[in-house]
């Protein structure tokens, strides 16, 4: 049976019509298809309709539905223009008689999986000797391999011509980039034929030709609509074409500009939004005047003043000479509706979109839409519209890797790579999905209690077995309750039976990545269990659970081939492949609150549209260079410079700048610093300032200034400083020698740790710092003293560099420790045995690190004041000198006279009365400070002038006397900072106080 002639003839001229700006392009030709086909019940289902996007498709559906006001219809067919169905074409192949070429083409092997491509393309960068890369870094690289593949095979170019194109004049770096493009031009199509696969955008731009040519050698029984599509590649641009000459075919065009002038038609370039469209115009083979006008409902007729506005702002740069001069016809008019608002920082910019769209629901049935590229701004604005209860879902949807379940997956991966190191151990246990088989309450307060006793402070040995072992040397009054260390050690026992599997194998080298992924989902499953519901089933039932468990299974299904991994290279891996998932909400979003990326709001046009974002390399984004080909080895290769996505950027905004009520948001500061506004709105404030407009666009300062309102407090209050006043006997009747200096300058300090019982917690995995350097030295000064009462050995030195050696050892695996701290306390050790002999003709070490104390008599009872003396020195006149090591600042004369560092006197005067074991009461003939910092000099001695010391006791014990006096009165209040130029910079308690606040000169407290 032969083709029907009559069927098969085209049309004199193509058929291309376009809707201009500024008209909703879907109700449009929505209304259109119900005036050709509507009388017939069973016409406008023969229909077929070809969109961009699956959206626009569901867009369009709402459309006919709006229109018919909600009655039953038939309606036409709908499709994504790249959604080609293989076997329904080749059905329609079957029925043509001598197509047996066309059919042998519909033959295609299967789409390979995405994460498959990438995995065998990291497979072949690992394998390359040339090369030093990390499994991670071959993931990344593969990403940009197998985007490289879709642009080439999108423009049905080859890679046969790669070795054209580096000449000798480039830099030898290119030459070595085409080398290494030899895998995808030499060895990836026998990959690819070993898998039986196509890459995707091959095997839709093979689907989109044999579509073309079916229709083309037999046309649909129906009408043939291709809607929306600016036609940007050489396959759309082919099925374009045939659309157009069907016999029943119609392309239209989204906002076709009829307005600008031919000489600026002929400048179009690259980054002109008309320059896709005039390409597909001429591959059609039609000139602009030729394309039709879209019949358009009653009413619905575009605005001309701001369509002529758009022309301008989006003029070619090589006429924009115009602008000089007054242009013809623009004038306020074109304005009307169109709101600009220039905010400080993102922050205030999100602010004010969520304040904008929350008006438009002011407005009966209005709708509003945030369009913008910024997925920061977009979840921004999602978040501020949730000050009233409205949820409104980002069409983008939101990352794997930043979902619960992606966050959890993630987690788990980095606490192994860690070895559970304590700030990877705390995020994993306490995030919402742990409860490792327990109610998750009674797991949250287990995770707590291990962070008080063990991983506060410098970090435990590696893994489970070092948490053990740091749970087994916690001092007794660490712990909340009798019996904590065995719960806690047995919660541990449990944890690391959990954990063992997978992070036996990460600790491991040369494991199957499948074997990874294997462990790897089942140790989340086992943590993520609780005592009501298994671990998969809290684990994979939501969206992003869904997508999560998607992800592993199509990893564990593309992994086979993938070389061994060493277990540490698995967490940056599943990091690399993990980026670029999305998961996209189903539902739950307000009816009326929209918040879209560019391509999704290509054909739609809600009442109220803010663009938001306009900053050059946010919108229109940066044009990045290629990482594996030059400008001009691009345009050798016959790629499409980068320019060209700023092009269809620009035509997505004139599109939207013609919706009828338009806001333009942008933020003048970003990341701290300046931001440029886009070159759109440069353009705009150009165009208007040479109609003489400028000045006349509406400013949307007002959302600002009701932002602020929104934020302020109806008056300020400030905080008084505080003044507790506890009764007597909650105060503290002991304290040490260190601290009495801290209740002169901050007793509030005082209060809060010893009548509140506050303790300030340590850092999470803390590097040592000054207060271990400290402990370190003096317990090697210490034992070396120790071992050496009766006489310096001649071997001193030594002796106390071995004694430092042991004091460091559980320290040295800091790497700062050993290369700064050791090499300071060599140098502490020489000057100190150097000092130490010399010191040995006129004293002898009585005391080392000896506790002591005594009893003052204060007008509510006895208070008790504990000292532990660094060291106790008999002269050889028989009196006592009192020695303290410092290796951090020692104070002052002037600060120990003023007794606001009475620690040394005070130990003095202890000593004076025999407080301190072993030590009888003598007279205290010295005090000094042994400055001990490894610098240049390694050592001082800061002694206590010998006609003041006596001085400096008496006024300490007397100070004391009257401190004590003082805080046994009742309505003595324990202040904060009382004298704010003594106050120290360590204090652990000032946010407590909230002395920012009331230190600031703000006023007294209402």
């Amino acid at each position: 049976m032969s083709p029907d002639p009559a069927r098969t003839t085209t049309a004199d001229r193509p058929r291309v019509a376009t809707v201009p700006p500024g008209v909703a392009f879907l109700d449009a030709l929505a209304a259109e298809l119900l005036r050709r086909h509507g009388d017939d019940p069973l016409a406008l289902s023969r229909v077929t309709v070809l969109l961009p996007t699956r959206r626009a498709c569901r867009a369009l559906q709402d459309a006919f539905l709006r229109l018919t006001g909600g009655r039953p219809l038939l309606l036409p067919a709908m499709r994504p223009l790249g959604d080609v169905d293989p076997a329904a074409l080749e059905m329609e192949v079957d029925r043509l008689e001598g197509a047996d070429g066309l059919a042998a083409g519909l033959d295609l092997p299967p789409e390979i999986p995405e994460l498959r491509r990438r995995l065998l393309l990291a497979r072949m960068i690992l394998a390359r000797r040339d090369l030093e890369v990390t499994p991670a870094q071959a993931a990344w690289l593969a990403a940009d391999l197998a985007r490289l593949l879709d642009r080439v095979q999108t423009e049905r170019l080859g890679f046969d011509r790669l070795a054209e194109l580096v000449p000798d004049d480039l830099a030898e770096h290119w030459q070595v980039t085409v080398e290494f493009l030899r895998i995808v031009s030499e060895h990836w199509p026998a990959v690819l034929a070993e898998e039986g696969a196509l890459d995707p955008a091959d095997r839709r731009d093979r689907l989109l030709s044999a579509r073309a040519a079916a229709w083309r050698a037999r046309p649909p029984d129906g009408p043939v609509i291709a809607a929306g599509v600016t036609g940007t590649n050489p396959a759309t641009t082919e099925l374009l074409t045939a659309v157009a000459r069907l016999p029943q075919g119609e392309v239209v065009l989204p906002g076709l500009d009829r307005v600008l002038d031919g000489a600026a038609w002929a400048a179009l370039d690259d980054t002109h939004p008309q320059f896709g469209l005039a390409r597909l115009l001429e591959a059609i083979g039609l000139d602009r005047a030729d394309v039709a006008d879209w019949p358009l409902p009653p009413g619905d007729g575009p605005r001309p003043d701001r369509r002529r506005l758009i022309a301008e702002v989006m003029r070619p740069a090589a006429t924009s000479e115009v602008w000089r001069g007054r242009p013809h016809g623009l004038d306020a008019r074109a304005l009307d509706g169109l709101v600009r608002i220039d905010c400080p920082t993102p922050h205030e910019e999100a602010g004010a979109i969520a304040l904008r769209m929350r008006q438009a629901l002011e407005e009966d049935g209005a709708t509003v839409a945030l369009v913008t590229p910024d997925r920061t701004l977009a979840r921004r604005v999602a978040a501020a519209l949730g000050r009233w209860g409205l949820a409104v879902d980002d069409s983008a949807g939101r990352p794997l890797a930043e979902t619960p379940v992606g966050g959890f997956l993630r987690l788990a991966a980095a606490c192994a790579l860690s070895e559970a190191a304590p700030v990877e151990l705390l995020a994993l246990l306490k995030h919402p999905l742990a409860s490792g088989g327990q109610d998750t309450a009674t797991f949250r307060a287990r995770a707590r209690a291990l962070e008080r006793a063990v991983l506060r402070g410098p970090r435990p040995a590696p893994g489970f077995e070092g948490l053990r072992a740091a749970l087994a040397d916690v001092p007794r009054d660490r712990f909340e309750a009798a019996g904590e260390r065995a719960v806690l050690g047995q919660w541990l026992d449990r944890l690391a039976s959990l954990a063992e599997p997978f992070f036996s194998l990460t600790a491991a080298r040369g494991r199957p990545l499948t074997a990874l992924v294997e462990a790897h989902a089942l140790f989340c499953e086992a943590l993520a269990a609780s005592d009501a519901e298994p671990g998969p089933a809290r684990l994979w039932r939501r969206e992003d659970g869904e997508a999560a468990a998607a992800f592993l299974s199509e990893l564990y299904r593309a992994a086979g081939d993938m070389p061994p991994l060493a277990g540490r290279d698995y967490p940056p891996v599943l990091e690399a492949l993990m980026a670029g998932r999305a998961v996209r909400p189903r539902y739950g979003g307000h009816s009326r609150l929209f918040v879209w990326g560019p391509l999704e709001a290509r054909l739609q046009q809600p009442d109220v549209v803010v663009l938001g974002g306009l900053n050059e390399g946010t919108w229109p984004p940066d044009s990045q260079a290629d990482p594996w080909m030059s400008r001009p080895m691009e345009k050798r290769f016959g790629l499409p410079p980068p320019e060209r996505r700023i092009g269809l950027a620009a035509h997505d905004v004139a599109q939207l700048l013609a919706a009828p009520r338009v806001v333009l948001t942008r933020a003048e500061r970003v990341g701290g610093a300046p931001s440029v506004p886009s070159r759109w709105l440069q353009r705009l404030d150009a165009v208007l300032d040479g109609a003489g407009l400028a000045g006349a666009l509406a400013s949307g300062g007002a959302y600002l200034d009701w932002l602020r309102q929104l934020d302020a407090p109806e008056r300020v209050r400030p905080a008084a400083p505080p003044a507790p006043c506890p009764p007597v006997a909650a105060r503290p009747r002991a304290l040490s020698v260190t601290e009495i200096g801290k209740w002169m300058a901050d007793p509030y300090a005082i209060y809060a740790r010893r009548v509140l019982g506050l303790k300030p917690l340590d850092p999470l995995d803390a590097d040592p710092g000054a207060a271990e350097r400290g402990q370190i030295v003096h317990a090697a000064l210490h034992r070396f003293i120790e071992g050496c009462l009766d006489g310096m050995p001649d071997d001193a030195l030594d002796q106390l560099l071995g004694c430092g050696r042991a004091a460091f050892a559980p320290w040295f695996a800091y790497p700062g420790i050993a290369a700064f701290w050791w090499p300071r306390f060599e140098r502490i050790a020489a000057w100190f045995v150097d000092r130490e002999r010399e010191r040995r003709a006129k004293a002898a070490p009585l005391a080392v690190e000896r506790a002591g104390g005594c009893v003052l008599a204060g007008p509510e009872g006895d208070f008790r004041l504990r000292a532990r003396a660094d060291r106790i020195d008999r002269l050889a006149d028989g009196r006592l000198a009192v020695i303290d090591y410092k290796t951090g600042t020692v104070p002052s004369d002037r600060m120990i006279a003023a007794g606001f560092a009475p620690q040394l006197p005070l130990e003095a005067a202890i000593a004076s009365v025999g407080g301190f074991q072993g030590v009888d009461a003598l007279e205290i003939g010295e005090l000094v400070h042994w400055k001990l910092s490894g610098g240049d000099p390694a050592g001082e001695l800061r002694p206590i002038k010998p006609e003041e010391m006596h001085d400096r006791i008496a006024e300490a014990w007397d100070g004391l006397l009257g401190l004590i006096a003082r805080f046994d009165d009742p309505a003595t209040p324990y202040l904060s900072q009382p004298r704010p130029a003594h106050a120290r910079g360590d204090d652990d308690y000032a946010h407590l106080a909230r002395v920012l606040e009331w230190s600031a000169g703000a006023g007294e407290a209402e």
